[in-house]
């Protein structure tokens, strides 16, 4: 072979190797959360209280639609802020306006992440699942949108008309079990409306690969997570192969009940979604 092709070829499969190798990221912890940590964790969060989320109905012909309102601290109208949209999972389905402020919703009201992570946060509550699951032809489940998921675009543009100040280029999704997959749900079906996702333990929606493949995704999934199964999370990781936004985190310890330990008390994930933007 003529030495110059052989160094291009080479060359060629180098460049290729290399543009694969920072398509995606993928990592592993090897994290272990006993009940210990478990339990005080859970008491850091639950001690925090809820007054600072504004109690709000939105109303559509004859739907409603209960949410919370967290607006930034020192909440100035002239500048910018980021708006992180946060969906409870299946235990907190209601009309109570509370039980959706799950510990997801609730790390942004801690000091240090109120702090220094100024944004709007809105938790709307569904009173019916948000997402629904099947099986395909392989036995891996998907998730589909619920009927009323659409309100919270219709909510999200009222909010927008209202607070004119919003980063139109930094709009979050963000959930954990049925609130993940209805996050994957919503980016699906208006991905020119968000920014990023940050997906815990879902059930997967490829329903538009193309479009979110040009978004930012934090995957996060207990490889011992047998409710909403690891595989689907993998699968998803998979089909989004060159996706250069993608990030696949993996627990190989933790389960479904314990995913979101680690998350909880650090600020992992108000750190990921703030370097995103559209």
């Amino acid at each position: 072979m003529h030495k110059h092709l052989k160094n291009l070829i080479i060359f060629s499969a180098l460049c290729f190797n290399t543009s694969f190798a920072i398509a995606q990221i993928q990592t592993f912890d090897h994290l272990k959360v006993d009940s210990l940590t478990f339990a005080e964790t859970k008491a850091v969060i639950n001690k925090i209280p809820n007054d600072k989320f504004e109690k709000r109905i939105y109303k559509h012909k004859n739907t409603e639609l209960p949410y919370r309102l967290l607006f930034p601290k020192n909440y100035d109208i002239k500048k910018k802020y980021p708006v992180v949209i946060t969906f409870h999972n299946s235990t907190r389905i209601g009309n109570d306006n509370e039980k959706q402020l799950e510990p997801l919703s609730k790390i942004w009201l801690r000091p240090e992440i109120y702090e220094n992570y100024n944004c709007f946060v809105i938790a709307p509550q569904f009173n019916e699942r948000s997402s629904n699951y099947l099986a395909n032809e392989n036995g891996l489940l998907l998730s589909k949108p619920g009927e009323k998921i659409n309100l919270v675009l219709d909510l999200l543009n009222e909010i927008e008309a209202k607070y004119t100040n919003i980063d139109q280029s930094k709009i979050y999704l963000v959930g954990y079990s049925m609130g993940a997959s209805t996050a994957q749900n919503l980016l699906s079906l208006a991905p020119q409306k968000f920014a990023a996702v940050v997906s815990i333990a879902a059930v997967p929606d490829f329903s538009n690969l193309k479009a979110m493949k040009r978004k930012s995704i934090l995957l996060i999934h207990g490889q011992k997570d047998v409710e909403n199964p690891y595989k689907g999370s993998a699968e998803l990781f998979e089909q989004l192969k060159m996706s250069k936004k993608i990030t696949f985190k993996t627990f190989t310890e933790l389960n479904h009940d314990t995913i979101n330990i680690p998350l909880l008390l650090s600020a992992e994930i108000p750190e990921w979604l703030f370097k995103q933007h559209k």
